[in-house]
């Protein structure tokens, strides 16, 4: 029972951090792209700011639920659950590390711009912003899949 209950939480957590990936799929990305400097600078520092303050927790609790996880099924190293786990973590430790190293240096970079100077070479910093960020979706993406096929198909003790 312990198992099922570190799972739903886990799955809880990793949706709210898959959901990001999922909006930008389906229409952040497009309206960003389509926004001049003023408002593309406006637009990520409050989402910056916003992020910021409230998405850490939901990463420290998606990293100790799949953790937990993880170690709730050790036991079995070769069931579909620790395995599918496992590849979660891995993910989501992936995720975090592109956010600490390629994500938010980009978004310090752009807070730092004043309202209406932005640097002529703007969507530079855009363009570089979503292409580390397509490589979190794609991490992010298939940590989730992990954990969903791990809760349909794995034996849960």
């Amino acid at each position: 029972m312990t198992t099922k209950i570190i799972l739903l939480f886990t799955l809880l957590a990793y949706s709210m951090i898959v959901s990001q990936s999922f909006m930008y799929i389906l229409a952040l990305k497009n309206v960003q792209l389509n926004l001049d400097a003023n408002a593309y600078t406006q637009v990520r520092k409050l989402i910056d700011v916003s992020m910021r303050s409230n998405f850490k927790y939901v990463i420290y609790a998606a990293m100790l639920g799949n953790l937990l996880l993880v170690v709730s099924t050790v036991k079995s190293p070769a069931s579909v659950l620790f395995i599918a786990a496992t590849v979660a973590f891995v993910a989501l430790v992936v995720d975090t590390l592109l956010t600490v190293k390629g994500n938010l240096p980009i978004n310090n970079i752009i807070n730092s711009w004043e309202p209406g100077s932005a640097p002529t070479n703007w969507a530079d910093y855009r363009a570089k912003w979503f292409a580390i960020f397509q490589y979190r979706q794609v991490s992010n993406i298939i940590g989730f899949l992990s954990l969903l096929v791990g809760a349909v198909f794995g034996r849960i003790f």
